[in-house]
């Protein structure tokens, strides 16, 4: 499965993805130095600009920081309800009066806590607190974010620290950190919710979260801003809507907007052209079996190919209906096969043949080995053929 979802997110990787070649929709103008718009549903890029550039990330850092930290949990290294203590490390944030959640060295805040710190108030002291905590220092932990990000194959990503403070070296692009945002929501659903918080009281210091979108669109539940100097203002938004055939995830990134008002009507404004300018086709629901194909070799003698998941393309409002779907697959497949294995392609294109997108084939169901006199059949079978 593993595989399977860094297949998927390799769209988000890709400079340009598999779109049909007919006019796109243009996007608006948007005020900002860099910016993406992905359609989650669909594994597609539906606009950018200079996407891959590096840049100053600023407090975007800390979707990587918080998906560390999230694993940790995950692999029961940590409990929301533990305990960290605070280093003078953590305490020294204060100094040049950044993003803090106010926590000092006489506290042992809950990991539940500084998650909240780090996210809802953007707290570099917390984001200090929990690399510690996780991976002993500052240093072991940025370590932990890199070999997440080479995992991801993220090139144009490289940190140096876990808050988002500039320094020499310490970059990522709009693509990068909407890749690192797309797995926080795939991943770990379980703690997406932190995203949508409001604001957050924490030592009788009450601050709102900085994402303008959570109070004016209901849809957007998350996700992350950023600013410094180098960085100008930055926003990871999402948003999630239903239609008539489901509901559906934007996601944007836009860095170097000039304000916080900018970060947040720029949004907004990919966004609502996203969801407007493209609809969403469903290929094929969840579980259906896509093909049916012969297995040589097996105890049985065929096998359901599908899909790990629904099946959605994006494509310009309207042409939904020029859309058809072709398989690829290994041929002969050859058991024993695994459940899940990937064994071929599913191809969508318009009907002039201009590819639109590919997902991954796998087995739905596992096929044993055959029996001696089975494969022994098959294999005359095979020659002969």
């Amino acid at each position: 499965m593993k595989r399977l979802l860094a297949s998927l997110f390799a769209a988000l990787l890709a400079t340009s993805s598999l779109t049909t070649q007919a006019q796109a929709p243009q996007p608006p103008e948007i005020a900002a130095r860099n910016y993406v718009l992905i359609d989650l549903a669909a594994h597609k890029t539906l606009a950018e600009r200079d996407a891959d550039a590096p840049q100053d990330p600023a407090s975007l850092t800390k979707l990587m920081t918080a998906y560390v930290v999230f694993g940790a949990l995950r692999d029961k290294k940590l409990t929301l309800e533990q305990t960290l203590p605070v280093s003078k490390r953590a305490w020294d944030e204060r100094k040049g009066d950044p993003s803090l959640m106010f926590i000092d060295t006489t506290m042992t805040p809950k990991v539940d806590e500084l998650l909240r710190g780090l996210i809802i108030q953007s707290g570099n002291d917390a984001a200090v607190a929990l690399a510690e905590g996780v991976g002993g220092s500052v240093e072991t932990f940025v370590q932990l974010m890199n070999r997440q990000a080479q995992a991801w194959g993220l090139k144009n990503t490289e940190f140096k620290n876990v808050t988002g403070m500039t320094e020499p070296g310490h970059k990522s692009s709009a693509r990068d950190i909407a890749t690192v945002a797309a797995h926080i929501i795939t991943d770990f659903p379980e703690y997406y919710a932190y995203y949508s918080q409001r604001d957050y009281t924490f030592n009788k210091i009450r601050q709102d979260n900085r994402n303008l979108l959570l109070r004016r669109d209901p849809t957007v539940d998350g996700m992350k801003t950023g600013y410094t100097d180098a960085a100008g203002y930055c926003l990871v938004a999402s948003a999630n809507r239903d239609f008539p055939n489901g509901r559906r995830r934007l996601l944007s990134v836009v860095m170097g907007t000039s304000s916080r008002e900018a970060r947040a009507s720029e949004s907004q404004k990919l966004l609502n052209w996203g969801y407007t300018a493209f609809d969403a086709v469903k290929i094929f629901d969840a579980g259906k079996a896509i093909a049916t194909v012969p297995v040589w070799k097996g105890e049985s003698k065929e096998a359901k190919l599908g899909a790990a998941d629904a099946v959605f393309v994006a494509v310009p409002h309207g042409d939904g209906s020029k859309l058809q779907t072709q398989v690829e697959r290994t041929d002969p497949l050859v058991a024993p096969l695994n459940k899940g294995q990937r064994v071929g392609t599913l191809k969508v294109t318009t009907t002039s043949g201009a590819p639109v997108a590919e997902f991954p084939l796998i087995v739905q169901e596992s096929v044993p080995v055959a029996g001696l006199v089975g494969r022994a059949w098959d294999s005359i079978r095979l020659w002969i053929k």
